[in-house]
């Protein structure tokens, strides 16, 4: 008996000093939630699983990169990109403030699609760009950032984008409702729960993902064993950019309105929460469960922020502290390991 208290206690331990974020950030949700109203109630939950959501589908679509010892600066510009094609195709016939005069009412199922196709044509080429010609990843994806939200500015006029379909905004922001009073589960979290299935079969019974783990821990050898290195990272970015398509389409709709803004500093949150998760700067480390939560303590971070009543700009300082003190214990662990 004592035995096992033993061995729990070491693992309570391990946990604690593996992820200690993880560890300080729940200690600060506890006390946040007994100093303020309202903290832990079913409606801070349910906008809590609606926002980790999208964010989760975004940093799955970036962890594939980091493992591989890449990464994909473009994540957020992607995102912003795929909710102003989405919002302007998925715009009412009869809004006056149509973008597109020409183009027809659209079914939002066919929206999806083009806006899922469009997201795999820039992934395609994060992936070509980083493979064929050469480039490092975060020079590659940083120019394609670039050129995206160049393109958004370009085909929405820099002007915000409004006047959605019901179906569109109601189908996304939908909920199940639940027993317990005034809770409801988000359709985004079951959206959430299916591709977080996805990834980590992909990721744990796939041979792509076995191949992702060997780039990622020592390419040139995984070249060797017969690995085609080329063609596996040109398809984790050709997903990576489908993820964020997803993500963009829904996010429109989440919000009721899109921009080229949108999006903007997303990659840097994706990262980050991977890095929280306990994916490796260094290659070669991270599980699905781990990024799901690394993005949420990182979503709950920001709500608790939110409670103390923190000015909205410092929130970006604490977020970029958080994001640094992630990366060094993550080299530190990578140095002792050696």
């Amino acid at each position: 008996m004592e035995a096992r208290k033993d061995n729990f206690g070491k693992k309570i331990w391990k946990f604690v000093t593996g992820n200690p974020i993880v560890f300080l950030l729940l200690i600060a949700a506890i006390v946040v939630g007994c100093l303020k109203d309202n903290f832990f109630s079913w409606g801070n939950l349910s906008n809590l699983m609606s926002n980790t959501a999208v964010r989760f589908l975004i940093a799955l679509g970036v962890s594939g990169c980091l493992i591989t010892k890449g990464t994909d600066l473009s994540a957020g510009r992607q995102v912003g990109f795929a909710a102003v094609v989405a919002g302007i195709l998925c715009q009412r016939g009869d809004y006056n403030g149509r973008l597109w005069k020409f183009v027809p009412e659209m079914n939002i199922g066919l929206v999806f699609l083009i806006v899922v196709a469009i997201g795999l044509v820039w992934g395609l080429i994060n992936g070509f760009i980083v493979t064929k010609l050469h480039v490092p990843p975060f020079i590659a994806t940083l120019g394609t950032q670039t050129i995206i939200y160049g393109i958004s500015l370009v085909i929405s006029d820099a002007q915000p984008i409004g006047g959605f379909q019901k179906v569109y905004t109601q189908l996304i922001n939908g909920r199940i409702g639940a027993s317990v009073k005034s809770f409801h589960l988000p359709y985004l979290f079951f959206v959430a729960l299916v591709f977080g299935l996805l990834f980590w079969f992909i990721y744990n019974k796939t041979r792509h993902g076995k191949y992702m783990y060997a780039i990622g821990g020592n390419d040139v050898a995984a070249e060797v064993s017969g690995v085609n290195t080329t063609r596996t990272l040109i398809r984790i970015y050709t997903t990576a950019g489908v993820m964020y398509a997803i993500a963009g389409y829904l996010l429109a709709a989440k919000s009721g309105g899109a921009s080229a803004s949108m999006g903007q500093g997303y990659e840097l949150e994706a990262i980050a929460g991977c890095t929280i998760g306990g994916v490796s700067t260094t290659g070669g480390i991270g599980t699905v469960p781990g990024i799901l939560v690394g993005v949420l303590v990182f979503e709950l971070l920001k709500i608790i922020l939110q409670f103390l009543g923190v000015n909205p700009y410092y929130n970006y300082v604490v977020q970029g502290l958080v994001i640094v003190l992630a990366v060094s214990l993550d080299i530190r662990k990578y140095i002792a390991k050696k």
